[in-house]
């Protein structure tokens, strides 16, 4: 028998939209700013500007105290181009030609707040100049004309006295500081704004977070726990101020029990803004994070004067949860929580880039109507975007994620470049946006193809309160869910599952394996599950197994005539190094036995097995490591033959299969310009050959929260 190899075009071909594309933003590179400095135990990218030619980005890095550079001269293969280390902790940066002005944190204390605003020419790396502050910075905007620049003095409070409220002496401030017509700093121009006396809510303590400039010189600035606004003339004068007001929300998660439960409400919640961008001289917009008492999940554009132009309600994070990128864990906080926004124009249109800091998304929005703003595309983001830069004239734009996970072993911080393409959107690659009830969805870790052309898919015990089987119609770009079976038990939603598995019955129901967590009373077993969700049975582990078993257990389920097979993830107490199980099951005996796989040899981590299928005369399985980013080698499909596939007794010797790789999985991983992401558990077989892989996205909890969902076509 003959074997056609897939390939990377095919697999692009299937995940690609319609033929007719309109204009898009499609990432194109992911660059690790752990690449700057590869012995830091810990890096960051908060707030990212370019320079005036659009081919250096200089970010801030707090744990490091730098401001970092990358050259993206080809902004496809973004390059490292160092630090320059600081007296103390950049909290921001804004860019005039060639020159970088960044807000320099040096406090010693909440009540002895001090910083510095310091220019560093980013050819030579020297610095121009440096001028005090009077206070803790953190935003920094420069006017459209460079003849000025803003900073916000927060001196932010101390979230551990006074049960964590404003106000907390000393108040913050607004400065200004002229620029030359060279683009230098003229600190003896230094003067300060007084807010205070304006906010209803701790008016002797306003906490300035973000600044932005208009064309005419104006200057807004947000004052988050204050929740109020305030428009400033260039020399610091008020031209108008207002509170940001509050939002009721209706038909949202507010807890954080395991599942999506979209029926809470909360009233009256203010918006508290963190960032706020001009969309024009008289218009802005806000991302409504909140911090002390509120975070209304959405984002407004208000006119200078204080009139709600549009208010976006939960209709943002309804857009999110459709794709998978609802933060669960979060649900009793903020949700996905918007706190970047930032506004540029491209191809003519004006648009508006709202990021969730939680759900670690870019949302997309044409605001030719700033009334009615529509909402275009989603990107996906790093862990946790904070700062944004467009360059409209490369047709770039620019996410900084500052979350870097490796103490954790998630991803480390990442900056991330889109471009705006004649192409069709690469993202999402799954959706519930069809279905006529809201429906959440995440952490799929395990499919099977039906007779039928759709695919079903199983959610792991992240959701443990919500065990759901999805059924997904792959032949949609991007596939859609189209129905959720909720798994139950005598009626309730079925718990101490880990489901890591699904297999058709052949009478329209299904076999569910779920890991086992002995430490969590959670069992290894087999589940039969009826069409309707509810379980029918189960099927314990036979002593010889129990025996045996450790955590990391059956991580996939295929049906092969009148048997089961799961594969085992990882070795158990019994197996040879490098090896782990292929177990059966016998329906009409109920005997169990096994075979062995062989395993690579890890070059970091562990390698083990992820999911398992039979198509043919063979059964494929995933095979991969645990890392993720550049240190990801092994992510790749491999099969067996079934006539290999002969188990021997439990507790004896076990026959050794020899597996033969089909496909690597890295290219693909990385063919829509983000890191390698760790989690390839899912694999389903069409009956023409075609293999559909979904990864892991945890729940979104310390992670991007991204899916990839893809198909593979190819003669086997």
């Amino acid at each position: 028998m003959t074997t056609r190899f897939l390939t990377l075009t095919s697999a692009l071909a299937l995940m690609a939209g319609p033929a007719l594309a309109d204009m898009n933003f499609n990432r194109i590179a992911s660059f690790a700013v752990s690449e700057n400095s590869p012995e830091a135990a810990e890096t960051s990218a908060e707030i990212i500007a370019a320079t005036g030619d659009g081919m250096t980005l200089v970010y801030t890095d707090s744990p490091l105290e730098a401001l970092g550079f990358i050259d993206i001269t080809d902004p496809a293969a973004p390059m490292p181009a160092g630090i320059v280390e600081l007296d103390g902790e950049p909290t921001s940066v804004a860019v005039v030609g060639n020159y970088a002005l960044a807000g320099v944190n040096t406090s010693e204390s909440y009540t002895e707040p001090s910083g510095y605003l310091v220019e560093i020419d980013v050819t030579d790396r020297r610095e121009l100049g440096r001028c005090d502050l009077p206070g803790q910075p953190d935003s920094v905007a420069i006017a459209p004309d460079a003849s000025f620049l803003a900073v916000a003095i927060e001196n932010e409070r101390d979230e551990d006295l006074g049960d964590g409220r404003v106000g907390q002496m000393p108040a913050g401030s607004v400065v200004m500081v002229d620029l030359t017509p060279d683009g230098l700093i003229a600190c003896d121009t230094l003067r300060v704004a007084d807010i205070t006396g304006l906010a209803e809510v701790a008016p002797e303590d306003p906490e300035p977070e973000y600044v932005s400039i208009n064309g005419e010189g104006e200057v807004v600035v947000t004052l988050q726990e204050n929740n109020h606004m305030v428009v400033l003339d260039r020399a610091g004068a008020v031209l108008s101020h207002f509170s940001a007001g509050a939002v009721d929300l209706e038909g949202i998660d507010v807890e954080e029990e395991g599942a999506f439960v979209h029926d809470g409400r909360q009233p009256g919640r203010v918006r508290e803004p963190d960032a706020v961008a001009w969309i024009d001289d008289t218009h802005f917009a806000t991302a409504n994070e909140g911090d002390m008492d509120g975070g209304s999940r959405g984002w407004t554009i208000f006119s200078q004067t204080g009139d709600v132009i549009y208010e976006s309600g939960t209709s943002f994070e309804e857009a999110i949860i459709q794709i998978g990128h609802y933060p669960e864990r979060r649900s009793g906080n903020k949700g996905v929580e918007p706190e970047s926004v930032t506004f540029a124009e491209f191809g003519g249109t004006p648009m508006v880039f709202v990021g969730a800091e939680r759900a670690s998304i870019v949302g997309v929005y044409d605001v030719s109507d700033p009334a009615n703003p529509v909402l275009t595309q989603l990107l996906p983001s790093g862990i946790g975007p904070e700062g944004y830069v467009t360059i409209s004239e490369r047709n770039l734009l620019v996410s900084a994620n500052e979350v870097d996970g490796l103490e954790d072993g998630a991803a480390r911080a990442h900056v991330m470049l889109f471009e705006y393409q004649d192409a069709p959107a690469s993202y999402p690659h799954l959706s519930s946006a069809n279905m006529a009830e809201l429906t959440g969805w995440g952490a799929i870790s395990g499919q099977v193809a039906g007779d039928d052309g759709l695919i079903y898919a199983v959610n792991d015990s992240f959701y443990a309160m919500q065990p759901t089987i999805f059924v997904i119609d792959p032949s949609e770009r991007p596939a859609q869910i189209v129905d959720a079976i909720r798994v139950t038990r005598a009626g309730q939603p079925a718990q101490l599952l880990d489901m890591e598995g699904i297999a058709l019955d052949g009478d329209g129901g299904f076999w569910i394996a779920s890991e086992g967590r002995t430490d969590r009373l959670v069992p290894h077993a087999l589940y039969h599950v009826g069409a309707d969700g509810e379980i029918a049975d189960y099927v314990p582990l036979p002593a010889a197994l129990q025996a045996v078993e450790r955590r990391f257990g059956f991580e996939g389920i295929t049906r092969v005539g009148d048997s089961l097979w799961m594969a085992v993830q990882r070795p158990w107490a019994d197996d040879p190094e490098n090896h782990t199980k292929l177990v059966s099951y016998n329906l009409e005996t109920e005997e169990w036995g096994a075979v062995l796989y062989p395993l690579t040899e890890p070059a970091t981590g562990w390698v083990g097995l992820s999911e398992i299928a039979a198509h043919g005369e063979h059964v494929y399985v995933i095979e991969r490591d645990n890392q993720i980013g550049a240190a990801a080698v092994t992510k790749r499909i491999t099969r067996i033959p079934l006539a290999q596939m002969q188990p021997a007794a439990l507790g004896g010797d076990l026959p050794v299969v020899t597996p033969e790789p089909v496909v690597d999985l890295i290219p693909y991983l990385t063919s829509t310009g983000g890191f390698v992401l760790d989690k390839v558990e899912g694999l389903a077989i069409m009956a023409d050959g075609t293999m559909w892989v979904s990864t892991d996205n945890d729940g979104v909890d310390d992670h991007s929260g991204e899916t990839m969902f893809f198909a593979i076509d190819g003669e086997m």
